[in-house]
């Protein structure tokens, strides 16, 4: 195969490829082949007949048709490869006249690319960082999870409230008939508890044992199992007995129990110092990111909106296999957002904008700087991790089917954005965020110009404005 590649406006290439006669026939061979599986004649069993008797049954051209249509894909990922290019969004393709017999195939690929970067300043960058600070009231709402893990519930004789546990039987119907899950006995809710089915929160409120109550309950759409999305229930419930959570005093009994710590102090201090590590984590990776945004604003960098859209439905489809993945049927999740998939697609274009002009300054600093990831690079990349397989025969697989290349870009541009966040030197947020407040005439909208005449004590076109001016 060779491919030839033209840059084009707008962040586009095309792709020139020709396929050598053999690979097109051999190709040709196998659709005939495919094609013969289905086919009766005289003298052959079933999936036997030659491919010659096949093309002629049928005609070159339906053959070869077929043969496109099966080797395209294909042909494409390898003309990208050889081609060491990156697509963001669907290609078109061109595959104009079929060849005649013996004659190569010759076809285009036109595709959006990675937008180039003109760079500004991108070292030594002065970028807010948050200081990290554990608020009492996180500690406080750690210290109260482990109280209601080591809580107990204490029958009380008297109406049920919020955090109560209610001891139930009941029995549901759909439309009269039960269904699987219907009944339970003796079964525990709590309530106020997140989870909770919101018609059995509101009508066991106030409920003593004894009582019996009628609950109606809506399913939602995204509700497991599918069976039971979007119907209505109705349960007959008996409540048995309601009982009272008390929790262990907040003392050093409490703390040894709930930890491995002795006093109620060194718990607390333990829970500061982990919350502290999550948010310094936090800290640093927000950091980062501001660090190669502020290099990104720096660069000029033009990004057609057609490349915005495809790289946000690019976006929404890795969202869609997650919510697969999870049993998340994605309709009914995008339903439960009020949108459509378009909506949410439209939803992305900011990210992938940002995510966008990240990748291309990224890719410039890795130029200007001779960023060339090293095999040991490439391999600290790929692990090792427990379970996976072994890094270097991972790398040469990857090489072997020519997708190294991938993973070089990546890496590449991770060395990149170390670069640029090491040399960044951090400020407060407070000071960052006021220096993008600050006025400047570039600013200033057109309409306030006037005649285009300079006012006494004005500003000069480029003069910063500061307060007191």
């Amino acid at each position: 195969m060779k491919t030839n590649v033209t840059e084009l406006p707008e962040s586009r290439v095309k792709i020139d490829v020709a396929v050598e006669p053999e690979a097109l026939s051999a190709q040709i061979d196998r659709a005939a082949k495919s094609l013969a599986g289905e086919m009766k004649l005289p003298g052959f069993r079933k999936g036997k007949v030659p491919p010659q008797l096949v093309i002629q049954r049928l005609g070159r051209e339906a053959v070869v048709e077929q043969a496109l249509r099966d080797a395209l894909p294909e042909w494409y990922e390898r003309a990208l490869l050889d081609s060491a290019v990156t697509p963001i969004g669907e290609p078109k393709l061109d595959v104009g006249d079929l060849p005649a017999a013996g004659k190569e195939l010759s076809f285009t690929v036109e595709v959006g690319v990675r937008p180039p970067a003109e760079l500004g300043d991108y070292k030594g960058l002065e970028v807010g960082r948050a200081e990290v600070e554990v608020p009492e009231e996180a500690i406080g709402s750690e210290v109260d999870r482990l109280r209601e893990g080591l809580g107990s519930l204490t029958p009380v004789e008297r109406p049920a409230a919020a955090g109560d546990a209610v001891v139930i039987d009941f029995a549901g119907t759909i439309d009269g008939e039960p269904f699987e899950g219907s009944e339970s006995r003796d079964f525990v809710i709590e309530l106020g508890a997140e989870g909770l089915l919101p018609e059995f929160d509101a009508e066991l409120a106030g409920a003593a044992g004894g009582d019996e109550r009628t609950v109606e309950v809506t399913f939602p759409d995204d509700h497991r199992p599918e069976e039971l999305a979007g119907k209505t229930a109705t349960f007959a419930v008996t409540v048995k007995e309601v009982r009272e959570k008390e929790l262990p005093e907040l003392d050093d009994e409490f703390a040894s129990e709930a930890s491995e710590f002795d006093t109620l102090g060194e718990l607390r201090e333990s829970i500061s110092e982990r919350i502290a590590e999550g948010l310094g984590q936090r800290a640093e990776a927000d950091f980062r990111e501001a660090a190669v945004d502020a290099a990104a604003a720096n660069a000029t960098i033009e990004i057609p909106h057609e490349l915005v859209h495809a790289r946000a439905h690019e976006m929404w489809e890795r969202v869609e296999r997650q919510l697969a993945a999870r049993g998340i049927d994605p309709q009914s999740y995008a339903r439960m957002q009020g949108k459509d998939r378009h909506d949410l697609i439209d939803d992305a274009e900011e990210d992938a904008e940002r995510a966008l002009r990240r990748e291309a300054v990224l890719a410039a600093v890795a130029e200007a700087e001779g960023i060339e990831p090293s095999d040991e690079d490439l391999l600290e990349a790929l692990g090792p991790g427990e379970g996976k397989e072994d890094p270097s025969k991972l790398l040469d697989r990857l090489r072997e089917s020519g997708r190294d290349n991938l993973l070089r870009d990546e890496v590449r541009l991770r060395m990149a954005a170390d670069l640029v966040f090491e040399s960044a030197e951090p400020i407060p947020i407070a000071q960052a965020e006021a220096r993008e407040q600050i006025w400047t005439p570039d600013k200033e909208p057109a309409e306030q110009a006037g005649d285009g005449g300079e006012a006494e004590g004005e500003q000069k076109p480029g003069e910063l404005w500061t307060p007191g001016r």
